[in-house]
């Protein structure tokens, strides 16, 4: 199983060109399979897997463990894609996880800001404070382009277009997409460039956009620890965090009129099922368009 496993997870990198994280993710699972395999039931041969050791591990795993639906999810996927690639490549006889279904999933409705809350959080910052407009031009960038954290730390000059109000970036399974940046965004990231990035820039600095005072690439964490300092300053006492723009970003896309297809490609998206969650939590323009255009709404 070892060996298996680590010729797989070089498949993924090389030939999928699936991220490093995923990598990792689907290591856990089919390590923790391998392992509790041999110890259970002293197998080491993916040949000599069945349908009984798969589902009684996704059993204990639900049970014993208590792991979610989603958690449990993820652990049956890593197989799924596992055992499908060992039979073809004849490692093994038969696909024992094809008729294994996927545990049904319940639905989560996103968190959202509303928009005044947004602009409270935004117009909070003050720009005459050290690192204020680097701050505000961040926030303003993932609230304007609906950017994960980690498509914020990646993002780097050559790939911000501000005549063009444009920036291109690089998300999930290494995808590149070319997203647009609001006039208000890209006012608050040129005033960054211009009157903050120079002095932050160090031997240390790259081409990223945005820099530590030590002129270093930002973490994620410090993202996450930029966004909830912002959020207490405004006075704002909701649990505010950089996925959380995200999630705004493309929920006032929706309820202004903007087609769920549009949305999909801007967040970077590659099912239409992912964006949908957001039809949920728009309740108020469904009701609006209903009173608008119904006859006796």
């Amino acid at each position: 199983m070892e060996s298996e496993i680590d010729r797989f997870i070089r498949f993924l990198a090389v030939e999928k060109g699936l991220s490093l994280n995923y990598q990792l993710s689907v290591r856990r699972s089919l390590e923790a399979f391998a392992e509790w395999l041999k110890n259970e039931h002293g197998v080491e041969n993916p040949e000599k897997v069945d349908l009984s050791h798969l589902t009684t591990y996704l059993s204990e795993r639900r049970l014993g463990d208590r792991l979610a639906a989603s958690s449990l999810r993820i652990q049956l996927i890593a197989l799924k894609i596992f055992f499908r690639h060992l039979a073809a490549r004849g490692k093994v006889s038969a696909d024992v996880a094809d008729q294994i279904d996927s545990p049904r999933l319940e639905k989560y409705l996103p968190e959202t800001l509303n928009e005044p809350t947004v602009k409270k959080l935004l117009e909070s910052i003050d720009d005459t404070l050290p690192l204020s407009r680097r701050d505000r031009a961040m926030l303003e960038l993932m609230y304007a382009s609906g950017l994960r954290v980690s498509e914020v730390t990646g993002s780097r000059l050559e790939n911000l277009f501000l005549e063009d109000g444009a920036i291109r970036v690089t998300g999930k399974g290494n995808k590149t997409r070319i997203v647009p940046v609001g006039s208000a965004a890209r006012e608050a990231i040129g005033l960054y460039l211009e009157g903050e990035r120079p002095s932050l820039v160090s031997r240390f600095s790259g081409s990223e956009i945005f820099l530590s005072r030590h002129g270093k690439k930002l973490t994620t964490t410090r993202v996450w620890q930029i966004v909830k300092e912002r959020a207490r300053l405004a006075g704002i006492e909701s649990n505010v965090y950089p996925h959380l723009l995200r999630h705004s970003f493309a929920t006032h896309l929706l309820g202004n009129g903007a087609d769920l297809r549009v949305i999909q490609e801007l967040l970077g998206h590659a099912d239409i099922a992912t964006t949908q969650i957001y039809t949920h939590v728009d309740q108020k323009h469904l009701r609006d368009v209903h009173r608008r255009f119904h006859p006796r709404g």
